[in-house]
């Protein structure tokens, strides 16, 4: 059997649009109709390019979006079940679900867990009322909370979004708010600085000069107290933007994905990675609901596919790789041309952004905050 494979599931319905966010996203208003054509053409899309990939074996199931805990359960039960048949898993596998801590969706854990969810990652954003509101959010903070405690009894593994970097945040507020989630005995964080997309109701409002992020260095203070706090607890940063509080509590989804593993792209504007007679291929599903069910029939689910050659694909692993605290594999670089004694990759272990050793290239403490220059640096 070939190598592992993961998927990515999109349900790209969510009850308001978030003012930050610019994912493949729609207004849920009632399309019960649409969403059940939608669940089938999911299920044939995978059966579709099982065929394509060939016998695999199912490492993680991840349903993002949008708001996947407002899929039907039993369509995730039956998206579990295919992708189960189709890529029969060694043993056990972390499926996890994106949900949003209200009460409605709370009240929709335990159904979520008895179809195969065993892993929740929940987008609190944030434990203050006046962030809450300020990000568009459905839910308060007592909901929160109260929605982690209602997960925490139905789900063996928990894991935390948070937004930082918010107009008018502290370092005292954010270490608060980083104590809270402690406090609740997430065993994952995933704390996020607020990126300001053009295309989005908060870019627009930047554009108006009505929305002033805050500075780099303040932004630069509250990375910096991020990985103190988290550090302090025990966690490890073991991505960019994931902590995890031992290696057990690691996304072994995330880490596929990172380490350049294959997966699936199902839904609408999904991404998906495949190696496709010998070839790395990335691949993006029709983003409009119509368009991809539509494509899904003909048997033309992807708007865009390229075939990455050998130094795409190098390129590609060693953006993704650099991510996290593992790295890359020095002899991976000297595929690109570097070398560890002159160039770029030398100039840069020299100051201190990246480290070598036992022949494995990763990002320092110094390193990570600026990782996309450093990455720029590298690679171009």
């Amino acid at each position: 059997m070939n190598d592992s494979l993961a998927l990515y599931v999109h349900w790209p319905y969510c009850a308001r649009i978030c003012p930050y966010c610019d994912f493949n996203v729609v207004r849920d208003r009632g399309r019960v109709e649409e969403q059940a054509g939608l669940v089938q053409a999911i299920l044939t899309d995978m059966e579709a390019q099982s065929l394509l990939v060939g016998p695999r074996r199912l490492a993680s199931i991840f349903f993002g979006g949008g708001t996947p805990s407002l899929m039907p359960p039993e369509a995730v039960a039956a998206v579990i079940a295919r992708a189960r048949a189709l890529f029969p898993p060694a043993g056990e596998i972390e499926i996890t679900l994106e949900a949003n801590p209200t009460d409605a969706e709370a009240g929709r854990y335990a159904a979520l867990a008895e179809a195969g969810i065993n892993r929740l990652s929940m987008g609190v954003q944030s434990f203050d009322d006046a962030a809450l509101t300020f990000l568009g959010r459905d839910h308060s903070a007592a909901e929160a909370r109260r929605a982690v405690q209602t997960a925490g009894r139905v789900f063996p593994r928990l894991s935390i979004d948070l937004i930082y970097a918010r107009p008018g945040q502290s370092v005292a507020d954010w270490t608060a708010e980083l104590t809270t989630a402690l406090d609740l005995g997430f065993e994952h964080i995933s704390p996020y600085q607020l990126t300001i997309e053009p295309t989005t109701a908060f870019g627009r409002a930047f554009a108006r000069g009505t929305l002033t992020p805050p500075d780099e260095d303040l932004a630069a203070s509250l990375y910096e107290a991020t990985q103190s706090v988290l550090e302090g607890a025990g966690f490890e940063a073991y991505e960019v933007s994931n902590h995890a509080r031992d290696v057990a509590a690691r996304s072994s989804h995330n880490l596929h994905v990172w380490r350049g593993g294959d997966y699936l792209g199902l839904g609408p504007g999904a991404h998906g990675r495949l190696t496709l007679n010998g070839e790395r291929t990335a691949v993006v599903a029709h983003r409009r609901i119509a368009d991809y069910v539509a494509g899904v029939a003909d048997g033309a689910p992807w708007a865009e596919r390229e075939t990455l050659d050998a130094p795409g694909a190098a390129e590609e692993r060693v953006l993704l790789g650099l991510r996290t605290v593992e790295g890359v594999p020095l002899t991976l670089l000297h595929t690109l041309g570097l070398s560890e004694t002159t160039g770029p990759l030398a100039d840069l272990i020299v100051d201190g952004f990246l480290t070598l050793s036992e022949g494995r290239v990763a990002a320092t403490a110094t390193g990570r905050p600026v990782l996309d220059a450093v990455l720029r640096t590298l690679l171009t």
